[in-house]
């Protein structure tokens, strides 16, 4: 197994020396150290429990940085049968997932964390990662979840954190295993991980993952494909260590637009019952095909004296192809005329053609030395970050229209008009950035230290899109950002830390959807200025029995200023709204005993927004944002068998939020419990047989509404899944 070298004392000339040659790289930190060395050695000590961050800006330990961070580990995505990020994300409160507007249904992991969007707030092995795609835990180590403003450590965006996904490395020593699953709506799925030692410093990993499964309480969706993470290390437990590796994904998936609203509690557009949940409203020829590719090569050589100089370089590029049929309900969007079997819904066809593609190069020193009577632990890099988004349009049939379907018998094998080949028209937009950061841990002494960090970033968007027609529409925004983060600990005890800490990010015109806009008053116009996040946190964290159990509690407030409102004397479009979201995060991850083990979190906060209104209305809160959300995972192990329980909760969410004025449709999404159960058995040495049950009390609840609210998603049934592990 690849070990961390230790590091010691370097002098403040020496740092300066090799910031100066680092800066011609033009690359910045890559947030991966010798990742499989720190995550196995914890592994087999507390399964759950996680000390450091691979993130090579945060320079403490983690009971030392002021912030809240969770760190969700691959034991527990395992105990869980967890495959997507979604279903890894139940694991932290304060997430929510999202649907879409209207008729359509938004593609890919979309979800919100404390009120704000994590669109584009996604990272892997520290780079952003782009592309609407369902992402699978296959080829996942852990997820870091960073809450709070974030735009020192990431750049654009992050008003509410970042998620950073750790991608498995080769390492030395022999390792192989695979399983298969099989489960209710024809699950089928199987993985494998070999790691195989080639030389006394090299190896290479082969993760792979294969699946054909349907979902549980829906006919005729499916999510099927496969997916291949390669890692080649070589110069392991040396000064200089090269890690290629690379991660391709297929995906042929059948897309689900939901079912209709009607006779849910709420729904005020049309009276009658409630539609079967199993009713699929596309067709059986809609599709949704994915794929995605990245290629990584990274670069570490220790410059002796605890110093430390990495570089990374990545190509990804995402294709997502789908055509989705979607109901589109509303005050006219159900006909009521006869019987009850008579009646018919509305429904619209999208169709997305979409590249994303990445170009990054990251430079990255960090060293410890000693300097005005403080210990500092430093990091410092650059970056050149180039992103690209083209989406294609493409034409139908003369007045083609999407025909209605029944109501309480949708026939998914209604002919449906095709879309025809790209018409030419294209809108597209690109990102060209330019970054450097430092982040110091500076201990002034046992008791105490500052924990900061500073980034700019000169930004350029550019916004090319034409017609099919050939108009030609180009917009162009170039701004410089800077973001920072300063934090004081004070430790009561060595197993504590008290912190108080403020961070900013800077959200320039569209940031979020590579689109700039030429319409006065609209946020994503170049002419205005950057939406400014900041966070105040004060918080604790403790490690308890003997260093098992890590527990945390923080309070905090986040707010995002300068956001388009409609000032209501002049009538004018100014820059004066905000949202504010406020609140409290207690979490315990860790061991109880050495046989029982934990990871458990929960969030009450308070959202609103101030002075932020259109011409016809007053916005009073943020949607999707539960005041209270709680999980608990918890596994006992009784010598060859281990139990395991889980529960989440999640409190109201609203979809309406305006001051005053007709609701429509669902205004909200109601409160729910969902639990989970899990039983394992150690056959052998070598194979373990572990059985999910989910959904355990068989609950109907809503797991997301559209913007418009009148079409819904219901989260699974009682469901189950049995997996075999093999280790050979």
């Amino acid at each position: 197994m690849a070990s961390i070298r230790s590091r010691k004392h370097s002098t403040p000339v020496h740092l300066l020396a090799l910031l100066a040659a680092s800066v011609p790289a033009a690359g910045m930190a890559q947030q991966t150290t010798t990742l499989p060395t720190v995550t196995v050695k914890e592994a087999a000590d507390v399964p759950y429990k996680a000390d450091t961050s691979t993130n090579d800006k945060m320079t403490a330990p983690l009971v030392d940085t002021p912030k809240t961070i969770q760190i969700i580990k691959k034991e527990v995505l395992e105990e869980q049968g967890a495959v997507t990020l979604m279903e890894a994300l139940r694991n932290t409160p304060g997430i929510t997932m999202q649907m879409g507007e209207n008729g359509n249904t938004s593609a890919g992991d979309t979800f919100q964390l404390r009120g704000f969007s994590l669109q584009q707030s996604t990272f892997v092995d520290g780079i952003r990662d782009l592309g609407a795609v369902t992402r699978d835990t296959f080829n996942l180590e852990q997820v870091e979840i960073v809450k709070g403003a974030a735009g020192a450590e990431t750049g654009r965006g992050a008003a509410s954190g970042f998620i950073n996904l750790i991608s498995k490395q080769a390492h030395l020593g022999d390792e192989n295993s695979a399983s298969g699953t099989i489960g209710t709506a024809s699950r089928k799925r199987a993985t494998v991980d070999l790691n195989k030692q080639l030389s006394d410093t090299s190896a290479f990993r082969l993760n792979a993952m294969a699946q054909d499964s349907g979902v549980d309480g829906r006919d005729y969706v499916k999510n099927k494909g496969y997916g291949v993470g390669l890692s080649y290390a070589a110069g392991l437990n040396t000064p200089t260590r090269v890690f290629l590796y690379s991660q391709h994904l297929r995906q042929n998936n059948v897309p689900d637009g939901g079912i209709p609203g009607i006779g849910y509690e709420g729904y005020t557009s049309v009276t009658g019952p409630k539609v079967r949940r199993e009713n699929f409203y596309g067709s059986v020829n809609d599709r949704e095909k994915v794929d995605a590719d990245m290629f990584t090569v990274k670069v570490e050589h220790d410059l002796g004296e605890g110093t430390t100089v990495r570089n990374i370089t990545r190509y990804g590029k995402t294709h997502m192809d789908r055509t989705l049929t979607g109901v589109n309900t509303g005050t006219t969007g159900i006909t009521t005329t006869g019987a009850l079997s008579a009646w018919t819904v509305n429904r619209s066809r999208q169709r997305v053609d979409q590249d994303n593609t990445i170009l990054a190069n990251q430079t990255n020193v960090s060293t410890r030395f000693s300097a005005g009577g403080m210990q500092h632990s430093l990091a410092a890099g650059v970056e050149l970050l180039h992103e690209k988004q083209n989406s294609f349009d493409h034409g139908t049939a003369v007045a083609a229209s999407t025909p209605a379907a029944n109501l309480y018998n949708p026939d998914p094998f209604q002919s449906m008009y095709v879309f025809g080949p790209r018409t030419g028209g294209i809108t597209s937009g690109t990102t060209n950035t330019i970054s450097a950061y430092v982040f110091d841990d500076a201990k002034l002494n046992e008791r105490w230290s500052i924990n900061g960090g500073l980034r700019a970033d000169v930004y350029k968007l550019s916004t090319d899109n034409v017609t099919a027609a050939g108009v030609r529409t180009a917009l162009e925004d170039t701004r410089s950002l800077m973001s920072a983060s300063i934090g004081s600990v004070y430790k009561p005890a060595e197993n504590g830390s008290i912190y108080a800490s403020i961070a900013t990010s800077a959200t320039p015109p569209g940031a979020n959807n590579f689109q700039l806009s030429a319409t006065a008053g609209n946020q994503a116009n170049a002419a205005l200025d950057p939406q400014q996040t900041n966070t105040v946190e004060l918080g604790t964290k403790w490690e308890l029995m003997d260093k098992r159990l890590n527990v945390a509690a923080a309070v905090f407030r986040t707010t995002n200023d300068k956001q388009v409102t409609v000032d209501p004397i002049t009538n004018a479009s100014v820059q004066e709204g905000k949202t504010q979201v406020q609140g409290i995060e207690l979490s315990v991850v860790g061991q109880i005993t050495r046989l029982w083990q934990i990871t458990a979190g929960l969030a009450k906060t308070s959202t609103k927004q101030i002075n932020q209104q259109t011409a016809t209305a007053t916005t009073t809160g943020v949607r999707w944002s539960p005041d209270l959300t709680a999980t608990v995972w918890t596994s006992y192990q009784l010598d060859k068998l281990t139990l395991g329980f889980g529960t989440r909760y999640t409190s109201e969410a609203k979809r309406f939020v305006n001051a005053a004025g007709a609701q429509g449709n669902l205004p909200n999404v109601p409160a729910y419990w969902v639990a989970d159960a899990m039983v394992g058995y150690q056959l052998t040495d070598k194979v373990n047989l572990r059985l999910n049950v989910y959904n355990l009390f068989d609950k109907e609840y809503l797991m997301t509404v559209n913007n418009g609210g009148g079409r819904l998603a219901l989260g699974a049934p009682r469901s189950a899944a049995l997996t075999a592990n093999v280790k050979f």
